[in-house]
């Protein structure tokens, strides 16, 4: 899985990006299917940070989520689970289509 991690407006330190692969390079337990994600950390806003995630699967799928919040750590832990609940859902969707039984024809 190929992971990005970019900043606008901030320093990507090393604490900052190991913590981020860290809690991403969970994500493909979740769903197998994933191939690249970006993580996106915007501090333009003085006030606040703003942290979105962008996991792409494969045919053609994207999952993604944004969180704001002042402390940085936090936004990315909320982003990640986010976009883990998404993998979830999806996986389970995916898991339901393949398993379904269809009606005999009459």
């Amino acid at each position: 899985m190929l992971i990005t991690i970019s900043g606008k407006h901030i320093e990507i330190t090393d604490a900052i990006r190991n913590h981020t692969e860290d809690k991403v390079a969970k994500l493909s337990k979740y769903y197998d299917n994933v191939n690249k994600v970006e993580v996106v950390i915007d501090g333009s806003v003085s006030t606040s940070l703003s942290v979105e995630v962008i996991a792409r699967a494969e045919h053609g799928k994207v999952f993604i989520s944004t969180e704001k919040g002042a402390e940085l750590y936090s936004c990315i832990d909320m982003a990640v689970h986010k976009v883990e609940g998404q993998l979830r859902k999806a996986k389970g969707i995916d898991r339901d289509n393949k398993f379904k039984i269809s009606p005999e024809p009459q």
